[in-house]
């Protein structure tokens, strides 16, 4: 059979009062009868059955489905109401697929994998910003076009419209936190909020956010309303809030600084030095974290650990004439302890990102605490990160709580940072560059613990006990909290345009799919990401993502691992928790616990090490 033989049909499957099934599939027509509409023009190889199907014997269940809703408004009436739209996919045999046709997947792909490849990538061309098609007449066509002129090895899709309620009113509160409701043409979906303007506002929250970004730095109330343009009186009041809390406290010179919990009984002495430490208890494994909360996670693995906190600030006096600034990157905190066999020291950095100060900061934090535990040969970046979700594969999608290890991609990079993208004709090109590091073994044994949960999904993994473990330890810690959040919160949403989003149903396990064990974070293995443009946009992060084959994106740590690789540190791992869809820092209430799980992923990593031998 030719491509000539073939048309594309849809058929009316059934309809009832709230749903509407049809059918769209590719058949070959000898002949049309008059219950057949029969396109012509730019629409020829279209045919439209008036006819019932009929299921014909035929009980194969779909290979592939995936679902996604939209809130709809009815222009006669104005009443609105919530649809799914569920698309299920049967594909051809790959021997019989004409040559030159198929759509994506490399010739070692498995048929599953270019199945799901197949569908995901006529998901996203059916919903591409550029041309989102507004009602059902459109949306059923640009199906049956892309089915007539692209995806060839998808023979069959179901296509089911299903109204799922009405409300009475307009939905005047956001369906979560940041999230607001927009009405256009017959559509009424959810748009994220991604700032009022250029204004930041003042919450204590906000404040707490700000000191804690900081830490070990101590910041001034004149700092931060300065560069946020807030009112210094404000400030202030958002710190005495704090203070009452005993969540920051008050240093020399008017600055401020996270306090620790009183619940967290290791010894915490501040230092005008680092004490020497003795060439038995050196450590051999550093951890680099960003965020206060992933500090927190990390320590709660270790045990016999002691924290040293070396402050620094400027007085209004100083030469330098910053009143009051602390310097950034000046001071620094140190962790030591224990795990298993091993001698750990952790740290964290006083700020992330590409600004100046940030990148020096990074840089520096990270080639003091290598020059002063000069025996360090393993290197982990552990916190959170952003999930790059499958839309149609159970197996490859990721979901908040997961965790992504740094591993090994195309090119053999564990780390890509995107440092431009620029328009072409074709797509975008993009500027890159690329980190691996020339030993793998901490990436060897992340492979191995992947491998061994994947062999018998009823088995606890021991990251699963190191998790409880941690949330014991932290149990009396109110804020932040790390319990997990609901699942019912871990929601899927796709841009549409602009700042237009559709909400999109978790792929459903296959019967071949390792299935998750209930309230166990998973272990994905790919190249971790980076890069602020391609972060903010949707389309570009789904591209640059594919291309780089990364499964999670971060807050720009590149400057940490130039300095890692600077100082010849051989063995590096990145180990995202994932805690939102886009870089990590987008969904606050579930940093905590992704920071967690990370932390006990990487104290797997750590307890599957040999014991050091050069102490």
């Amino acid at each position: 059979m030719t491509d000539g033989d073939e048309q594309v049909m849809m058929t009316p499957k059934c309809k009832t009062a709230t749903s509407t099934t049809l059918i769209i599939e590719r058949r070959k027509v000898n002949k049309a009868n008059d219950k057949m509409h029969v396109a012509g023009g730019e629409h020829t190889g279209i045919i439209i059955n008036k006819e019932t199907a009929t299921e014909n014997g035929e009980t194969s269940p779909p290979q592939l489905s995936l679902e996604f809703r939209v809130f709809l408004v009815n222009k006669e009436t104005g009443k609105h109401t919530q649809e799914s739209r569920t698309l299920m996919f049967w594909f051809r045999d790959s021997t019989l697929i004409p040559n030159g046709t198929t759509n994506g997947g490399a010739k070692d792909e498995t048929d599953a994998d270019m199945q799901a490849t197949t569908a995901q990538d006529f998901f996203r061309e059916l919903v591409s910003p550029q041309e989102f098609p507004r009602d059902y007449v459109g949306f059923i066509k640009k199906i049956m076009k892309l089915m007539q002129h692209n995806y060839k090895n998808i023979v069959k899709l179901e296509v089911e419209l299903k109204q799922l309620r009405e409300p009475v009113e307009v939905p005047s509160r956001p369906p979560r936190p940041g999230f607001r409701y927009i009405e256009l043409d017959q559509f009424f979906v959810s748009a994220e909020e991604t700032s009022l303007g250029n204004i930041v506002i003042l919450t204590v929250e906000k404040v707490l956010e700000i000191i804690e970004s900081s830490y070990p730095n101590p910041v001034t109330i004149k700092d931060i309303a300065a560069e946020n343009g807030w009112d210094e009186e404000e400030v202030a009041q958002c710190l005495s809030a704090l203070q009452s809390r005993n969540l920051v406290k008050a240093m020399e010179h008017g600055a401020f600084t996270r306090q620790q919990s009183q619940h967290d009984t290791h010894r915490v002495t501040v230092v005008k030095q680092m004490p020497a430490v003795a060439g038995s208890k050196q450590p051999t494994i550093a951890i680099i974290t960003a965020q206060y909360a992933e500090k927190l996670a990390v320590d709660a693995m270790m045990e016999d650990k002691e924290t040293f906190v070396r402050y620094t600030t400027v007085g209004p006096t100083s030469p330098t004439g910053d009143s009051g600034k602390a310097r950034f990157g000046e001071s620094n905190v140190y962790t030591l302890g224990t795990i298993g066999a091993h001698r750990i020291v952790s740290t964290k950095l006083p700020a992330v990102g590409h600004t100046r100060e940030a990148t020096t900061a990074a840089g520096n934090t990270t080639t003091r605490l290598l020059g002063t535990f000069q025996k360090v040969e393993h290197v982990f970046l552990v916190g959170v990160g952003g999930g790059v979700p499958h839309y149609t594969d159970y197996n490859k999608h990721v979901r908040l709580g997961d965790v992504v290890v740094s591993y090994p991609g195309k090119d053999k990079s564990v780390y890509i940072y995107c440092e431009n993208a620029i328009c072409k004709d074709k797509g975008f090109e993009f500027e890159t560059k690329s980190y691996k590091p020339s030993n793998l073994i901490l990436q060897e044994i992340a492979q191995q613990l992947k491998a061994a949960a994947d062999s018998d999904p009823t088995a606890t993994p021991p990251w699963m006990n190191y998790l409880r473990d941690g949330l014991n330890t932290l149990s009396a810690q109110t804020e932040p909290d790390f319990r997990p959040p609901s699942s019912e919160t871990d929601k899927l949403y796709m841009s549409i345009g602009e700042r237009d989003l559709i909400e999109v149903a978790h792929p459903t396990p296959q019967d071949s799919s390792v299935k998750r064990l209930e309230g166990c974070p998973r272990i994905h293995l790919s190249p971790v990401a980076s890069g602020r443009q391609v972060v903010r946009d949707d389309r570009l992060r789904q591209q640059f993502a594919s291309k780089a084959g990364a499964l999670a994106f971060d807050c720009e740590v590149d400057p940490v691992i130039e300095s890692i690789l600077g100082n010849c540190k051989e063995s590096f791992v990145c180990v995202r928790g994932i805690a939102d869809y886009k870089d990590g820092t987008r969904r606050k209430e579930w940093q905590p616990y992704a920071a967690l799980a990370a932390a006990s992923v990487m104290k797997a990593v750590v307890c599957g090490m040999e014991p050091p031998t050069n102490v």
